[in-house]
């Protein structure tokens, strides 16, 4: 996580996204640096408009809020509704344990 946030703080202090930098950024804070995931978060990040992908992240929740929130109110049946929510994040929680164990894919393996 500590490469992400290395990322944030160079995009909140406007500078550039780079591998100095990043590096910079982390050795100040005493991290370990593994030059190899430097190099992987600077290639994940070049074609992303960090902002904008935040403003989406903050946006996902409140906007399945909403939605959860006006369908209860206008459903009788809302036990079928918990239910079936439930069901939902059962299924979403046993993706998650399914993501843990496959060994190094995707990119919360590697960066930690």
């Amino acid at each position: 996580m500590e490469y992400v946030y290395a990322a944030l703080i160079l995009n909140e202090t406007d500078e550039e996204i780079n591998e100095d930098n990043i590096t910079g950024v982390l050795e100040a804070a005493g991290v370990d640096v593994e030059e190899s995931r430097v190099k992987a978060l600077v290639a994940a990040l070049e074609d992303v408009d960090i902002e904008d992908a935040i403003e989406t992240a903050a946006a996902a929740p409140a906007a399945g809020a909403a939605a959860g929130g006006s369908a209860d109110a206008d459903d009788s049946d809302d036990g079928a509704d918990e239910a079936d929510e439930a069901d939902a994040a059962e299924d979403e929680a046993d993706d998650d344990e399914d993501d843990d164990e496959d060994g190094g894919e995707g990119l919360g393996e590697l960066f930690g």
